[in-house]
């Protein structure tokens, strides 16, 4: 077969594997991780997807991690498929579909115990600023839904500021976990503020691994490689979350064209060519990805097993659709814009909640996820605080306008 056969080849397949039924990518695949199971009751040893050591911990993990905030006990078959394709790095968390993420990976380990071993397994709690004890709760829980003795890392979920983690009790509590074997390793997820908890987390001894928001639109910027510097300097291992940078407020017109265009014609999505950009940053160990069905499986492991390079072209004109529809994405940089307020607004965990409905098409998760923060009478925020919160935006984001839609149809 000549080289342009070759090219035309893996072009094919990863449009395919972005669009079509996972029936028909599998039979057309050649590689060895992307073949027919010969018996779909049972799990078949991991394929050979890409790996990358997790910072001082020294695991190898898979440069692509399952997502799995779904009820995975009713989707078995994307964990079985996900194993199969060697993407062996599982994200859940307690509170994923009030138990069923978990309940449904147990389910899994309980029909194939031999998988349990060769899955790096991640769970959650929220903070436990009112003391350690619902730490404890939560790890019990998530040990018995997941049909495990331990997990490999445990985070505290969504945090916003260092001392939701910086305690002794924490601390301690983690060395505790650790030394009774339920955890091995110990670290935190954020949304918000991710710089300046990636430069705090990098001068603690404590925090073994974190999962952020890190995306094509964020990676670039000083600050932002400032801290991630210092935390692969400390050996802590970095999992990029939200990788593909959509936001709030939905971003239409020609860049977005213009950039789908450019990359199919190169035989990716868009999509594929997001998750692609974070891989170039060989400081980040794993891509966690919502995947809730073989069609967004299949694309993402395509992408990440496809070893063909970004050209500095590529990567230049993300940066440019970057800042040309920056107004459209929330930086997650809260501690800025949420000062103007006189009381307490969660502009952070708002934001969020309309990505959720705008650029995802979730509206049941993004009620739900609003409807948790209380956030009170947005509209009722004076207009003087309102304009120095945008004011304050680096993105230009129009906040107003976002917070009043949210109280409008969220709500």
């Amino acid at each position: 077969m000549s080289g342009q056969d070759n090219e035309r080849t893996r072009r094919d397949f990863l449009k395919l594997a972005a669009t079509a039924g996972v029936g028909a990518v599998l039979g057309a695949a050649a590689s060895p991780a992307l073949a027919q199971e010969k018996d779909p009751g049972k799990t078949q040893a991991p394929a050979a997807m890409p790996q990358r050591t997790l910072g001082k911990t020294g695991v190898k993990v898979p440069i692509l991690s399952l997502g799995t905030m779904f009820d995975t006990a009713t989707n078995q078959i994307v964990l079985r498929q996900a194993f199969k394709l060697g993407v062996t790095y599982w994200d859940t968390a307690e509170s994923y579909e009030g138990g069923r993420s978990e309940q449904g990976i147990g389910q899994f380990f309980k029909k194939n115990p031999e998988a349990r071993a060769r899955v790096f397994l991640v769970s959650k709690s929220y903070s436990p600023e009112r003391g350690t004890a619902i730490l404890d709760q939560h790890l019990k829980e998530s040990l018995e839904r997941l049909s495990t003795s331990y997990i490999d890392m445990y985070y505290v979920h969504g945090i916003s500021e260092m001392k939701e983690v910086d305690t002794k009790e924490t601390r301690a509590w983690a060395e505790k976990a650790k030394s009774q074997g339920k955890i091995k390793f110990f670290g935190f997820s954020t949304h918000r503020n991710m710089e300046d908890l990636l430069l705090a987390a990098s001068k603690l001894d404590f925090i073994d691994g974190i999962l952020a928001t890190y995306n094509y639109r964020v990676m670039g910027l000083p600050k932002m490689k400032e801290a991630v510097a210092a935390c692969v300097e400390k050996g802590i291992g970095l999992t990029a979350m939200k990788t593909q940078g959509v936001g709030p407020v939905p971003s239409e017109g020609e860049g977005d064209a213009a950039l789908a265009e450019r990359f199919l014609k190169q035989g990716y999505t868009s999509e594929q060519m997001r998750l692609k950009a974070v891989w170039t940053d060989s400081a980040i160990a794993s891509v966690c990805s919502q995947m809730p069905n073989l069609t967004v499986l299949m694309a993402n492991a395509a992408a990440a097993l496809d070893k063909t390079k970004l050209t500095s072209g590529d990567l230049q004109a993300l940066t440019q659709y970057a800042q040309a529809s920056r107004d459209c994405y929330c930086a997650g940089c809260t501690g800025i814009c949420e000062e103007a307020f006189s009381a307490q607004v969660p502009v952070g965990d708002v934001m969020r909640a309309m990505m959720y409905w705008k650029s995802y098409g979730d509206l049941a998760r993004a009620r739900d996820l609003y409807a948790s923060l209380e956030p009170g009478d947005l509209d009722a925020l004076s207009r003087r605080e309102l304009a120095l919160a945008e004011g304050r935006c680096p993105q230009g984001l129009a906040i107003g306008k976002v917070l009043a839609e949210a109280a409008r149809h969220l709500a």
